[in-house]
């Protein structure tokens, strides 16, 4: 029986790509990025976390927000406005986003947790416009536009705002193009999407609702291919955490931030030559480019989570 588990435990490991020890269990570092979305750097600390990985968990949320976000903007089946949803804003996006952020935190996975806090403020900040209870653009009402919604100072000030994040979210791509093209996309399609729809806002401030309509329709079917990426990687992190031996590509880009070096083998040789080396997220780098998480024994599975 005990033959039969080894052998079981060996045929997972190779379709897999894993490879075991005694000690501890290695990673390709293309697998570690599909897991955690997080450069494979080696550290000078010893983490063993006890936490599951909350990447897919905040990527769900995201995505299942965007969707919805995306096809309302476009306007799909005469849909109009966000107030029977208003949920995505404040609980399925940020609540997901929120508790996968402290936990990337408490791993040490620093872009991951930039990137939870980043989406779920957003979420909740645009949500507030959509609360009629606040009344934000009774400042602005006339007699000839008596919700102020129509406001060409409203407006303004709501595309600026939009301005401001498609810098930071551009921003961000930049940082992107050091994990996987899908990633970047995401990144890169986002802060577009937010420069059109803060396009729409000006249209709408100057009276321009024809075009504004069809820039809001523009940027929900960018966000829409957004989603749709990120449902992607959310499909590619559950299927690695769940063992399922599919490889599909997300185009990693690491490698052309990372020379390979022969200061730097030798430097990441010397830090992982003890019976417990320096890790990251429970994993350590060794010479060859393998990412290594450690076991608590020789038959159990650690994805650096």
């Amino acid at each position: 029986m005990a033959s039969r588990d080894s052998e079981t435990v060996r045929n997972f490991d190779v379709e897999k790509g894993l490879h075991r020890s005694e000690t501890a269990v290695s990673m390709p570092p293309e697998l570690f990025e599909k897991l955690y979305l997080t450069p494979k750097v080696p550290e000078i600390t010893n983490r063993n976390p006890k936490f599951a990985n909350p990447t897919a968990l905040g990527f769900l949320g995201f995505v299942i927000s965007d969707f919805t976000f995306s096809m309302i903007l476009m306007g799909w089946g005469g849909s109009q406005g966000f107030q029977p949803v208003v949920g995505i804003f404040f609980f399925t996006g940020p609540l997901l986003l929120t508790f996968a952020m402290i936990f990337e935190w408490i791993m040490g996975n620093f872009f991951p947790m930039m990137v939870m806090g980043l989406f779920s403020v957003f979420w909740l900040s645009f949500g507030v416009l959509y609360l009629p209870t606040l009344g934000l653009a009774m400042p602005y009402m006339t007699d000839a536009d008596p919700s102020g919604l129509a406001s060409p100072a409203y407006n303004t000030d709501i595309a600026l705002y939009l301005i401001v994040w498609g810098f930071a979210l551009f921003t961000f791509f930049i940082f992107t193009t050091r994990i996987n093209t899908v990633f970047a996309l995401i990144f890169g399609l986002v802060s577009v999407g937010a420069f059109i729809l803060a396009g729409a806002f000006f249209r709408v401030a100057a009276g321009d609702f024809a075009m504004a309509a069809k820039l809001q329709t523009a940027g929900g079917a960018i966000l829409f291919v957004v989603a749709a990426l990120g449902w992607y990687m959310t499909f590619i992190i559950m299927a690695g955490e769940m063992g399922m031996t599919l490889k599909l590509p997300v185009g990693d880009l690491s490698h052309l931030w990372v020379p390979k070096t022969k200061h730097h083998d030798n430097a990441v040789s010397d830090s992982h030559t003890h019976a417990h080396p320096h890790s990251r997220n429970g994993t350590a780098v060794s010479a060859n480019g393998t990412t290594t998480a450690t076991a608590t024994s020789p038959t159990k599975l650690v994805h650096g989570d």
